[in-house]
């Protein structure tokens, strides 16, 4: 095991104490949760660093030792997503949503996970409780995203596309998750032949940012349409 494994960062360990040490240790009393507090936070290190194959494992007995609490599924589930093992990952990440019914943080990566599975009315489900919600935009974004996506997945592209035209057009200030939704939209657009607003939406991402993603192989292929 490498050095950094063995022992959690000091501000892992002080995240996991505030927001679940209480009730962790309710659960497995003071003795114990002081171990699995430790473990937590190393799992926590782990997914931060992108480990997430060492996350999972250290992870995963933790949930079948201390089942139910919010922090512990979602690493857990959040870790799965990223190993690409949607059906285990939407498992931990509804036990995590049933333990914090009020948070809509991880819908996209749920939804996500849905999709992968093709269960469509769940990314329906879960993208009109993130609309509902109204989070933090670039989280909607995401769920967006995933939504219209799915639809595409259905072969609705239409439907698709009035998903993404609800993304901002001109925002105050251009931030990475606008940019996601206009080339997700110029994308549909240019799938469903609609090759005037596919060139608008992927010229008015290479203005904002000329480096992202493919967009100047995008821009120069759909040139030649």
């Amino acid at each position: 095991m490498e050095r950094d494994e063995k022992r959690a960062s000091a501000p892992a360990l002080a995240h996991v104490e505030a927001t679940v040490g209480k009730k962790i240790a309710g659960i497995v009393g003071d003795q114990a949760a002081k171990r699995l507090i430790g473990k937590l936070a190393l799992a926590l290190d782990a997914f931060e660093k992108g480990r997430y194959q060492d996350a999972k494992r250290i992870i995963i007995p933790i949930t079948r030792e201390c089942e139910g609490v919010h922090l512990i599924h979602e690493i857990a589930g959040l870790s799965l997503y990223r190993l690409g093992q949607w059906r285990d990952a939407a498992d931990h990440l509804e036990k995590a949503r049933a333990a914090m019914p009020a948070s809509t943080l991880n819908h996209p990566v749920l939804a996500d996970c849905y999709r992968a599975l093709m269960r469509y009315e769940k990314v329906d489900e879960l993208w009109k409780e993130l609309k509902d919600a109204s989070p933090d935009p670039a989280i909607v974004a995401e769920g967006r995203i995933v939504a219209a996506s799915a639809q595409a997945d259905k072969g609705d592209i239409q439907n698709a596309v009035r998903i993404m035209q609800q993304t901002k057009k001109d925002p105050a200030k251009v931030r990475e998750h606008h940019l996601r939704e206009w080339y997700v939209l110029a994308d549909l657009y240019d799938r469903s032949g609609d090759v005037i607003n596919a060139r608008e939406w992927f010229k008015k991402i290479a203005h904002n940012d000329p480096d992202f993603s493919d967009i100047r192989d995008r821009l120069s292929a759909i040139g030649s349409h």
